[in-house]
């Protein structure tokens, strides 16, 4: 689920959209004032939506959003004025005065997107180092030279093991390796 920052200069009508959002389903890490605050919160966090108004006390949104990770998108509730002025890479703007219909049908469709995102990151297979790659390689010879299995079955069982018991493979060849040659 993606995690939502709220941040308006006044902290009372941040906190007004967390209701109307926490009442809809969505989880809303914290509130805010300041774009501090927001560059603090998102430190614990991999990515996420900024539901933003167009200034704060310490700095304006076009200028937190310069200042965020990539992995994070900002929803902007301005004026049209302002959303003009903002509108660029990774901001949804939506005008004021604001519709709750509006307001939870963005940030849905904002969610789902991030959501496939976040999927489609972790489908990509993570490179290994020579290190890593070294440890796998010495359990599949042992698996082999012990077991008598070939190396594709030895990494296949590598492979299995590793589902099963929901670790890395390099954890996996590890383990092996500890049991087999301890």
């Amino acid at each position: 689920m993606t995690s939502i920052i709220v941040v308006f200069y006044k902290l009372e009508e941040a906190k007004n959209i967390r209701n109307v959002l926490v009442k809809y389903g969505f989880q809303v890490k914290t509130v805010c004032s300041t774009g501090a605050q927001v560059m603090a919160a998102l430190e614990e966090m991999n990515d996420g939506i900024v539901v933003s108004g167009s200034k704060y006390l310490d700095m304006t949104a076009g200028e937190l959003r310069y200042i965020m990770p990539q992995n994070f998108e900002m929803l902007l509730v301005a004026s049209m004025q302002n959303l003009e002025d903002n509108m660029g890479n990774g901001v949804v703007g939506l005008p004021m005065p604001l519709k709750v219909h509006d307001l939870v049908e963005t940030l849905g469709m904002m969610a789902q997107n991030m959501d496939r995102r976040r999927k489609k990151r972790r489908s990509v297979p993570k490179e290994r180092n020579e290190e890593e790659i070294k440890i796998i390689e010495q359990a599949k010879k042992l698996l082999m030279e012990r077991n008598g299995m070939s190396e594709e079955e030895a990494h296949r069982y590598i492979q299995k093991n590793s589902m099963d018991s929901g670790t890395g493979k390099v954890e996996t060849a590890q383990m092996i390796l500890a049991l087999m040659e301890g």
